[in-house]
């Protein structure tokens, strides 16, 4: 599959959500179909909830138009679970559902498409096949779970969702590894990250909610085994570090003092690196910042895994570092 073709599926994912989104706000808005601020919230006004309904939609359009013509083995599965996972969070959005519920429902879609993967060892043989597959759909449940804790501040999501695909994409092209189409579906969900951008930065004009950020972690998490099945392990665990980092230290510490760790909350570092000022912007350019650093690492690891991933820890670390300085001085 030419990248020639793969941009212009990118091209037209970008502008379809740009334009579906809009027109989905103004839907919302008609519906009062609102995010209502409480105490735990970042924001303080009502504001639109359910994005993720356009970007979700666009994206699993423009995935099953590159499986049409080449994309790897259950690409038209992990769409269909996402698509089902998009189903069962706009009802969530809608009412809440029960957490064993979401939770159960979310193990079920990873199961399906850890089945549905291509064959490979996503942990490069260090475990036995079955334990490979086990290990691989506990790291994309997770995953999934924290790309949605993230989902609190404007920007985040489309930033990370741009940076990953992106990420993938480059790293798939320098490695001469993408030819399958699973390039072009990276650069595809970076295209509606990045087009979410659009409506989504501070001010955010609209939520993504969690019918975006479930399916949106889905289909990246199912990237980033595939990319670590085709032996780039390296890149697959550099490309998401900040937010593995951040997710899952802030669980650490919940579980530790026995809170609540399922209820949503503001302990994570990039909730508190908003600071007495509450600017949403200044801490997504940092997010930014760290990622760009972590994509250019994830090409070193390439050729110097070891050396790429330590220096990532380091990056990660220093960026936690100044949210935490900012949460005391911000």
């Amino acid at each position: 599959m030419g990248w020639g073709w793969a941009a212009g599926v990118a091209a037209a994912v970008f502008a379809a959500t740009i334009g579906l989104t809009g027109a989905l706000r103004r839907w919302l808005l008609a519906h009062e179909i609102l995010d209502r601020p409480v105490a735990r919230s970042s924001h303080d006004a009502p504001v639109p909830r359910g994005g993720g309904l356009a970007v979700v939609a666009v994206l699993a359009v423009g995935w099953l138009a590159i499986a049409a013509r080449d994309a790897p083995a259950g690409t038209v599965v992990a769409v269909a679970c996402a698509c089902g996972l998009a189903v069962l969070s706009w009802r969530d959005d809608l009412g809440g559902l029960p957490v064993p519920l979401r939770l159960a429902a979310h193990a079920l879609m990873v199961l399906v498409g850890v089945a549905a993967m291509p064959q490979g060892a996503v942990f490069q043989g260090a475990l036995p096949p079955l334990l490979d597959r086990a290990a691989a759909a506990l790291a994309w449940l997770w995953f999934v779970e924290l790309y949605n804790f993230m989902d609190g501040i404007d920007g985040i999501a489309g930033i990370e969702t741009a940076m990953l695909g992106g990420g993938i994409a480059l790293v798939l092209g320098v490695a001469g590894a993408g030819g399958d189409g699973m390039a072009a579906l990276a650069l595809a969900a970076a295209a509606a990250g990045a087009a979410f951008l659009r409506w989504n930065w501070h001010k955010a004009k609209i939520f993504l909610g969690d019918v975006g950020s479930v399916p949106l972690g889905y289909l990246i998490g199912w990237l980033l085994l595939l990319l670590a099945a085709r032996g780039m392990w390296a890149p697959a665990l550099i490309l998401p570090l900040y937010y593995v980092a951040d997710a899952s230290i802030t669980l650490a510490r919940r579980v530790a003092r026995r809170a609540p760790f399922w209820q949503a909350h503001r302990e994570h570092f990039y909730q508190r690196a908003l600071g007495r000022d509450g600017d949403h912007a200044a801490v997504a350019r940092m997010i930014l910042v760290c990622d760009l650093g972590l994509v250019a690492l994830a090409l070193l690891a390439l050729r110097l895994p070891g050396t790429a991933l330590a220096l990532a820890v380091a990056v990660v670390a220093i960026l936690l570092a100044l949210m935490q300085r900012r949460s005391r001085h911000g």
